[in-house]
């Protein structure tokens, strides 16, 4: 019985011990398991990191949400950017076309015969004196008839009736310079194309004419070549025409006033300078106008609510 006092003494003390080792354990699993967030720092205080994690994500999404903001602006900034330069270009259009009708209603000058000058001179109206060789006309067709006096008010705005027809090209040899440039004396029906069906139109003798200088074309896309051995010409190759004709590649479109009757009709200039700049005006400025609203019912009007 004494000996199993000791025993008795040693095991409750190994009891007692384990019962206070699991109840520290459990204690420690208890702290672990509801407190998992919690990370202690080095001055011993506590960071709860499931609030730091909620806070830096929403951080994130603001700084998402403010960079989404300022690079959507750039969208009605940008289109009203475009507006504002469709502007500045329209002014400079019309100035040029202001420019053109100028030069197609200016006092006609000499007819120069300097290649470099006359590079210089398109659409500026010129005056020679000289006769028609009615033997060699060339014809540019289709062509639709320019109403001259419209053609004067609304330079560069084409305009077309639905008929068509061509553009009679004669040589015309000047007496006063001796050399044979190339007229386009004007538009002519479909149904008047050959010469003998407007004998009372071919002019003869020396006469003299006001014209508007023109230089060569280059073939726009879906313009057909030119067909030299049918004389059915498209577009203005000023090579050809004088290689065809023996006349110098000097081309002059004759003013309505050197129209005779019964012959082609004169002043078929057209000043071919597209202006649509106010439709892209309308089209930036509208497209402005409506990102900056989506832009504001999204980011503005959303906060004040």
């Amino acid at each position: 019985m004494a000996s199993l006092k000791p025993l008795l003494s040693y095991t409750s003390k190994v009891l007692l011990t384990l019962k206070k080792q699991t109840h520290v354990i459990y204690i420690k699993r208890t702290l672990v398991l509801t407190r998992l967030p919690l990370f202690r720092r080095a001055d011993g205080r506590f960071i709860n990191l499931s609030r730091l994690s909620s806070t830096t994500a929403a951080k994130a999404d603001k700084g998402e949400d403010s960079f989404l903001k300022w690079f959507l602006l750039l969208i009605p900034a940008t289109t009203f950017g475009l507006g504002t330069w469709q502007v500045k270009r329209r002014q400079w259009k019309m100035a040029l076309i202001d420019d053109l009708r100028k030069l197609t209603t200016a006092e006609p000058i000499p007819l120069p015969l300097d290649p470099l000058e006359l590079n210089n001179l398109e659409y500026r109206r010129v005056r020679v004196r000289g006769t028609y060789d009615h033997s060699q006309e060339l014809y540019i067709l289709p062509r639709s008839p320019v109403d001259p006096e419209k053609e004067a008010r609304e330079a560069g705005q084409l305009s077309s009736s639905g008929e068509t027809g061509a553009n009679v090209v004669t040589p015309f040899h000047c007496t006063d310079l001796g050399i044979t440039i190339l007229v386009n004396r004007g538009y002519v029906p479909r149904q008047k194309i050959r010469p003998e069906t407007r004998t009372k139109g071919q002019v003869e003798g020396e006469v003299e004419i006001v014209g508007v200088v023109r230089l060569t074309e280059v073939r726009k896309p879906f313009v057909p070549n030119n067909d030299v051995e049918r004389n059915r010409w498209h577009y203005r190759d000023l090579e050809a025409m004088s290689r065809a004709t023996g006349a110098v590649p000097i081309f002059i479109d004759a003013d309505f006033g050197s129209t005779i009757p019964g012959g082609p009709v004169g002043g078929q200039t057209r000043v071919t300078l597209r202006n649509e700049h106010m439709q892209y005006i309308i089209t930036w400025y509208g497209l402005c106008a409506a990102t900056s609203y989506m832009w504001y019912a999204k980011f503005i009007k959303k906060i004040k609510l």
